[in-house]
């Protein structure tokens, strides 16, 4: 089962493992996190990426068309980014066919994982990751890594690893918050440019019926959120097209639990 699409490593998780512990964490108060300037800027306007094909466990092809996709994200965001004013640089992407340490830490059981020291992610084109690639899951496993670079690009990494936590539980609440934001940025994109995919709304159905089945029920560690958490936060930014839906950092615990 292709159960995690991302990861945030490294340099975060670093923070995060030596992160303060000498007050509350909760409520969260930093404005760089629940008052970020993402938020504030309107929707992601609509435009057009046109899906290359691609077969099962055929790694040219799954570069080819992630590569096309990381081009839509990056003229998509760098647009929205200039218009709020907010300095943008694209990420560097790489491709792997089998596990390998990156930015300093075991790749784990990841599809992907961004590294914010390096401004990079790298996406394992595996036999689990490229054994259905026509439905959607390659589409979301790109989108999501890029909403860990729109993370770091506006300060939401790094107030994130500073934030305080007491012990091993709220530690994970903050990692959910993190990865179903980059979830739901990903929604956000690909509801952007839906209507040039020449998708069914079955194909959406499916996407999210995955999601659900990818959870933190199937680990060990419960840093990525419950399956209907995962598929909440990833309709939410699909159907509002908008950045401002994707305040996970508010949200009830109930909502990233």
């Amino acid at each position: 089962m292709r159960r995690l699409i991302g990861l945030l490593t490294s340099a975060l998780l670093s923070l995060l493992l030596l992160g303060g512990t000498a007050h509350a964490a909760y409520p969260v108060r930093d404005r760089a996190l629940t008052a970020n300037q993402l938020y504030r800027s309107g929707v992601l306007q609509d435009s057009r990426c046109t899906e290359r094909p691609v077969k099962p466990n055929d790694v040219a092809l799954a570069k080819r068309y992630l590569t096309t996709v990381f081009n839509c994200l990056t003229a998509s965001w760098g647009a929205y980014f200039k218009r709020a004013g907010l300095p943008f640089t694209k990420p560097k992407i790489g491709f792997i066919t089998k596990e390998r340490r990156f930015c300093g830490e075991p790749w784990g059981e990841a599809s992907g994982a961004y590294c914010p020291a390096e401004g990079r992610f790298l996406l394992l084109l595996d036999k689990n990751t490229l054994s259905d690639p026509g439905d959607l899951f390659l589409l979301d496993l790109v989108a999501h890594e890029y909403g860990h670079h729109l993370q770091q690009l506006t300060g939401i990494n790094r107030a994130h690893g500073r934030h305080s936590y007491r012990g091993k539980s709220e530690r994970n609440e903050q990692s959910r918050r993190s990865e179903l934001q980059a979830e739901c940025l990903a929604g956000v994109f690909i509801g952007s440019v839906w209507d040039s995919l020449k998708r069914t709304g079955d194909d959406w159905k499916f996407l999210l019926d995955l999601r659900r089945e990818s959870g933190d029920e199937q680990a060990e560690v419960r840093d990525h959120g419950k399956g209907r958490n995962i598929a909440a936060w990833l309709d939410k930014g699909f159907h509002a097209v908008s950045p401002a839906a994707c305040n996970t950092w508010t949200a009830s615990a109930a909502k990233v639990a």
